[in-house]
């Protein structure tokens, strides 16, 4: 474990090795699960304001739930907002490709200049989860089998999660934050030898 400022990081965090491999995936991880995507509440308020410009981009089907649910719902397990989930359990703004894999609308949108937010913060932080209280964040590594592919090639790569998801974190909590966590991981792999 590690402690910067007011986050708690997981040493699994430092030490677990993670690189999506979408060809082997799919992108899972955005059609499985019992939820969507968890969002922050400021995230709900940008997805409300987006949607009209961005669901051109979107499935009909995902068009025609989020018409009828809205943009996020409400899950009572884990007790929080997230994105609204078509019947089959899929993320309404999964979109895919020529290939079958999973993308994100959102994030299609961002890449067409239509928006300056590229996707909720908890599918750009994934294998990390944040738990937050009033007084830190836990960093947590979310161990998922749909993910074995990814944790086969950051093997291969030697790519600890925290420098998979670099860009992630400098989005969620700036770049001293990063900076320090790449420090005190080097130190922290030092000691751990």
């Amino acid at each position: 474990m590690l402690i910067i400022d007011d986050k708690i990081i997981s040493a699994d965090v430092l030490e677990e090795k993670f690189l999506c491999n979408l060809k082997a995936c799919k992108g899972a991880c955005c059609w499985e699960g019992d939820s969507g995507a968890p969002l922050e509440d400021a995230e709900v308020d940008i997805l409300v304001d987006l949607y009209p410009k961005m669901k051109h981009l979107l499935s009909p089907i995902g068009q025609q739930v989020i018409e009828k649910k809205g943009v996020y719902e409400f899950y009572e397990e884990p007790e929080e907002n997230g994105t609204t989930l078509m019947e089959d359990g899929a993320c309404a703004f999964l979109v895919k490709d020529e290939l079958g894999i999973a993308k994100c609308g959102i994030e299609q949108a961002h890449n067409e200049g239509i928006t300056e937010f590229k996707k909720p913060i908890s599918c750009h932080l994934y294998p990390i989860r944040i738990e937050t209280n009033e007084n830190f964040d836990a960093l947590n590594y979310d161990r998922w089998d749909i993910c074995a592919a990814a944790c086969e090639l950051g093997k291969k790569e030697a790519l600890p999660v925290y420098k998979f998801l670099k860009e992630a974190l400098i989005r969620k909590y700036g770049e001293d934050f990063y900076g320090q966590l790449d420090a005190a991981a080097k130190e922290y792999k030092h000691w751990s030898e």
